[in-house]
């Protein structure tokens, strides 16, 4: 499981004092750097690997600003070439919003997805973990 830390910053809250819901799949996506990384190493759009099939954000509570948020990153399912990214944002330890995001390792020269082998096959098998359980 990866693990990062935001701060919000007051532009993240919206008219009625929390944070925007449009925050979290941004601040999702930023937390999936560490996962790119093993794809990706120095994150170059040029040798890129990836695309995303699918998003969705259950929002559960409110996020509000003044307080840190912990995004917590892992994977809950291991296809062939593709893969399911879950992610939980986390204020004062409480379950506020979970996310998904389907992602195919990608050769966007020739159009196709391909198989997910050997040593970052490894890797991400150890971020492998249940997703917690429905609201």
């Amino acid at each position: 499981m990866f693990t990062r830390t935001i701060e919000p910053a007051f532009y993240d809250t919206d008219a009625l004092g929390h944070i925007n819901n449009t925050r979290l799949p941004a601040w999702f996506e930023l937390a999936r750097n560490d996962l790119f990384k093993l794809f990706t190493p120095d994150l170059n759009p040029k040798q890129w690997r990836l695309i995303m099939a699918r998003m969705e954000v259950d929002y559960r509570a409110e996020l509000f600003y003044g307080h840190d948020i912990e995004i917590r990153t892992y994977l809950t399912r291991l296809g062939n070439s593709s893969f399911t990214v879950t992610q939980e944002a986390r204020q004062h330890g409480k379950l506020t919003n979970l996310g998904h995001a389907v992602m195919v390792q990608y050769d966007h020269q020739a159009k196709c997805a391909m198989p997910i082998e050997g040593d970052l096959r490894e890797a991400l098998m150890s971020h492998l973990q249940d997703a917690p359980e429905p609201a």
